[in-house]
């Protein structure tokens, strides 16, 4: 073992998913290190504890998970349990963490970022429970990066991850363990693969899911062809690969353009799936028809019960807060509580293990329920075809049954990407500072009822999260959301979301710009959208 002296380096602040940088900064001499050994000081004496380790084999993938073994076997783990090839999906190793009582995991992802050598790498920390470290957690993870003054490494050859077994490396004991077994097993315990199984058994019923070369290919393969029946092929972009094929893995409308394009041939698919880099995210899509992330939680809310995993009832449900209210109006049906969190998978993880929630999601493509603590992309795929082979009914007449029962929440998230930050601060700096006076004013026949800025109270441990986002809500009942994220590595993006529930059943059917074009001039004229951003539109539309 070795003592290897350092320095703090600027700028290793954790946001809701860990660390995200450009893989040039992660290669920097000791900058790993750094921030791994930071996690351990932060987390306390790692004596005896197990370790999980996995990431989606994005470029450095490798590398990073050779460099964290020998640190954690440096720093007193006893056991790691390793993703074979350096491959877990982020809600397999949050099933894997608590399937074996692991003290927490290391997952190395930047999510739907881009990879590859002149791209995003990312390290994140996930507690016992299987989800994102805290904010208490990652506030001293952030502290320890301002004091760290050496790291802990084992001198020792690279492990073999490639096959099946077992290592020493110091007083460590290393396994390489199937990365989708656990996973998979998991998935059986939740759905009716006999039900699905006889549904994708039947030749008019067409699937395509999209893995975009990122590490839910080997997930989907394993359980929609080889145990559930669908044809091979089904699966496209399968082979994770460490710069996702030259793609951007980001499962929404203009990024998983193959998958569209079937959808909506002369010949189309029945249904059709995508994921993310690290698999937590999902789109799922109908004969020509795009599901929203916002209505995709409200349905499986509202058919849960034709699900085996939760024919005992929900707890109850949450969503982020910009994620449209159609869900909370399926809670209300059911007689069961629903929460409105800020934007975060950690949030969702303190109602569910204090009991108060079964399912979750955000508008993000991120839906999950307790069987982990991620958002789960491949699980949402499963959910939707538990409900579609007991239904019998296509994706689209359920989500127009739902629309006709509930009413429509028209929503639309517009991104606009790598912003000179300095602008994208004066925009959302400037709103906030006229919030106070948008009250009673009318743009574009909305009238605005109240303004604020959206903070929250745990009701599990009392803390209080502010500066959660720019809300702007009008008498008619519509709203507006304007935030900045927080997962890229360059530049800023803005998040605007533009939601108005419709209750009319003639006019379900609209085209959500045309629904929405009203509030998206009125949020350009309150916020100086175009004027602060240089842009005449969003670089995506979702």
């Amino acid at each position: 073992m070795k003592t290897i002296s350092t320095q703090p380096i600027a700028g290793q602040k954790p946001g809701t998913s860990g660390l995200r940088k450009k893989v040039a900064e992660f290669t920097q001499p000791g900058y790993l290190e750094n921030f791994v050994q930071s996690i351990f000081n932060a987390i306390g004496d790692c004596s005896g504890r197990t370790l999980v380790i996995g990431g989606d084999g994005r470029y450095y993938n490798r590398q990073a998970v050779q460099i964290i073994v020998r640190m954690a076997a440096a720093n007193g783990f006893s056991r790691l349990l390793v993703g074979r090839g350096g491959l877990l999906s982020t809600p397999a190793a949050s099933c894997v963490i608590r399937k074996y009582g692991a003290d927490g995991g290391i997952v190395l992802s930047a999510s739907h970022n881009p990879g590859g050598p002149d791209e995003d790498f990312g390290v994140k920390f996930n507690g016992p429970n299987g989800g994102p470290a805290t904010e208490t957690v990652t506030d001293a993870i952030y502290r320890a990066s301002g004091e760290i003054d050496c790291y802990l490494i084992e001198e020792t050859a690279d492990i073999e991850l490639d096959e099946p077994g077992e290592h020493r490396v110091g007083g460590c004991r290393v396994e390489i363990i199937d990365p989708v077994a656990d996973y998979a097993e998991l998935m059986t315990t939740l759905f009716d693969f006999e039900a699905i199984g006889q549904l994708l058994a039947n030749s008019p019923f067409t699937l395509c899911f999209d893995a975009m070369h990122a590490v839910t290919g080997p997930y989907a393969v394993e359980i929609l062809e080889r145990r559930l029946g669908a044809p091979e092929g089904t699966v496209i972009n399968a082979e994770p690969l460490e710069d996702f094929g030259g793609g951007h893995p980001d499962p929404n409308l203009a990024h998983a353009a193959e998958l569209v394009r079937r959808m909506n041939s002369d010949d189309p698919l029945a249904f059709g799936a995508a994921s993310d880099g690290d698999g937590d995210r999902n789109m799922i899509l109908g004969t020509g028809f795009f599901i929203n992330p916002c209505d995709s939680l409200a349905v499986l809310t509202d058919n849960a019960e034709l699900v085996p995993g939760y024919r005992d009832g929900l707890a109850g449900v949450a969503r982020s807060m910009p994620t449209s209210p159609a869900v909370d109006r399926v809670a209300e049906a059911l007689g069961i509580s629903c929460y409105q969190t800020p934007t975060g998978w950690k949030f969702f993880g303190n109602l569910m293990d204090a009991g108060r929630i079964t399912l979750c999601g955000e508008e993000s493509f991120g839906t999950g329920s307790s069987h982990v603590r991620e958002k789960d992309g491949l699980w949402a795929v499963l959910f939707w075809l538990n409900i579609i082979a007991v239904r019998k009914q296509s994706a689209r007449a359920i989500v127009r049954e739902h629309w006709q029962r509930y009413g429509r929440d028209y929503f639309s998230r517009h991104d606009y990407e790598n912003l000179n930050s300095e602008g994208a601060t004066a925009l959302i700096q400037g709103l906030r500072d006229n919030l106070s006076t948008l009250r009673g004013r009318e743009i574009e026949g909305h009238k605005v009822a109240y303004a604020d800025e959206f903070a929250y109270t745990d009701p599990v441990d009392n803390s209080v999260s502010r500066g959660q986002g720019l809300r702007i809500l009008f008498e008619d009942g519509a709203r507006v959301v304007l935030r900045l994220s927080g997962t890229g590595t360059s530049g800023a993006t803005l998040r605007v979301y533009y939601d108005r529930y419709e209750r009319d059943p003639a006019l379900l059917e609209l085209d959500a710009q045309k629904a929405l074009a009203s509030l998206i001039i009125a949020a350009d004229t309150l916020a100086g959208i175009r004027q602060h951003t240089g842009r005449e539109s969003p670089d995506v539309i979702t």
